[in-house]
């Protein structure tokens, strides 16, 4: 019985130290307004900023992962150093872990009519496997095969965008369009990758590669899509490939193959030297003659000449360092809370000395010097709650204000998790030396003091 009353003792002084705290806010409404503000301005703070970083680091990820999922890009930076395309599409038969690859070939700026329609557009020529790779969906008609590859066949996918512009909506499957002076028949439609993501590919045709050289008047392949069934697959063909390549090219630096015929790729992914050649009409610069032979060297210049790059490896990278990015704006917004909790000290402070006289007759009476630490401690939480409120709904009108100017923002959980962690630690913080200051001052000396 003593233990509940003394618990029921407990919550009655703690029910009338809430009661005390709230009126003590009260008392003096523009002090506590100024107090709530600095808090507010900080939340807010925290709150837009970390909205805008962590919209940001979404949009560079999506963009990034639009372009597939466990692609990799073989890439030529150098005019002498091609591929072949029965090499880009034996990839799946000689690298382990790739399931399907693509020689990829561009032309930009193509002269395309459509009815009496002229524009010029940017083409992009790959094989029957780019759905796959590009993790891309034909949402009317079908791709092309194998065969129209192998033909040559003036056929064309468009791009969602391309496709809308075209009929205002309607599929046009079915019907031909002028790529380069040569009609081409629109097989299919791909599905919307929106704006900014895929590579644009929304604004752009695709066509069978083979065609595409023929547009660009050229038989180098410069570019190879290659797709892995998981992560763990596209790393052990990145270790393949570039021991390969490394290779490759360390044979002769900026080698190219001589008569269309190029080393050859055995199972074990080596490079049968004797097949590969140098150009005789582009002679190796000297000093890539003087590092022929250094495997190391051919990596480690400037700019390589080839490239192999997992997008998987970018996304991560672009993901880590816009959350980095998004945490320093986080932390230089949080500098305006801790701003907010010293204003918060102060205010307690001058609170303190103006309420001597309240703070002797409540000891007096018999209030304890507990009571008089939580009154104080709860009218510090009190004002960091609602400063919290405050600039919750400030920053997130903030975010939806920047979005609406067409720049990626979000209100985000980690966000409002940080901003109320702080602002409520920063209050209780700052508030405990004044609640100590007023619990401390002994009763005679208070009620002198009035």
């Amino acid at each position: 019985m003593r233990d509940k009353g003394k618990i029921l003792s407990s919550l009655v002084r703690l029910k009338f130290s809430a009661l005390m705290a709230f009126d003590g806010i009260t008392s003096n409404v523009l002090r506590t307004f100024l107090t709530v503000l600095g808090i507010s301005i900080g939340v807010a703070a925290v709150v837009s900023l970390m909205g805008i970083g962590e919209g940001a680091r979404r949009s560079i990820v999506s963009q990034f992962e639009s372009l597939g999922e466990n692609v990799i890009v073989i890439k030529s930076n150098a005019d002498n150093v091609v591929f072949d395309d029965d090499e880009a599409e034996s990839m799946p038969e000689r690298i382990t872990g790739i399931e399907y690859s693509t020689p990829v070939v561009y032309t930009e700026d193509t002269p395309v009519r459509w009815r009496r329609d002229e524009s010029e557009m940017n083409i992009v020529g790959v094989n029957q496997n780019y759905p796959e790779i590009k993790d891309h969906q034909v949402v009317s008609g079908n791709f092309f095969t194998s065969l129209h590859v192998k033909q040559r066949s003036p056929v064309a996918v468009l791009g969602y965008n391309v496709a809308n512009n075209f009929l205002n909506g309607r599929s046009p499957v079915g019907q031909s369009l002028k790529i380069n002076g040569i009609n081409y028949l629109i097989v299919g439609v791909l599905s919307e990758k929106g704006e900014g993501n895929g590579d644009g590919i929304d604004d752009k045709i695709v066509i069978p590669y083979t065609s595409a050289m023929k547009i660009a008047n050229t038989k180098d392949i410069l570019e190879i899509w290659a797709k892995s069934n998981s992560a763990e697959d596209a790393e052990l063909a990145m270790v393949q490939l570039g021991r390969i390549y490394k290779r490759k090219i360390g044979m002769g630096s900026n080698i190219r193959p001589s008569n269309g015929q190029e080393g050859e790729m055995t199972e074990e992914g080596e490079i049968v030297e004797e097949s590969v050649a140098v150009a005789e009409t582009e002679p190796m610069p000297e000093a890539d003659t003087e590092n022929s032979g250094n495997d190391e060297n051919v990596f480690e210049k400037g700019e390589e000449p080839l490239t192999i790059t997992s997008l998987n490896n970018l996304v991560k990278e672009a993901d880590q360092a816009n959350r980095i990015m998004t945490v320093l704006l986080g932390g230089i917004a949080a500098v305006s809370l801790l701003v907010g909790g010293i204003g918060i000290m102060n205010i307690m402070l001058v609170a303190v000395t103006e309420r001597t006289s309240e703070i002797g007759v409540r000891r007096a009476l018999g209030a304890k010097k507990e009571d008089m630490l939580i009154q104080f401690l709860l009218e510090a939480i009190y004002v960091s709650i609602i400063g919290c409120v405050v600039g919750i709904l400030v920053g997130s009108w903030a975010v939806g204000i920047v979005s609406k100017y067409g720049l990626s923002a979000v209100v985000s959980f980690d966000s409002i998790k940080i901003s109320v962690f702080v602002a409520l630690t920063s209050g209780l913080l700052f508030g405990v030396y004044p609640a100590i200051n007023a619990s401390s001052l002994p009763p005679v000396e208070a009620l002198k003091r009035q």
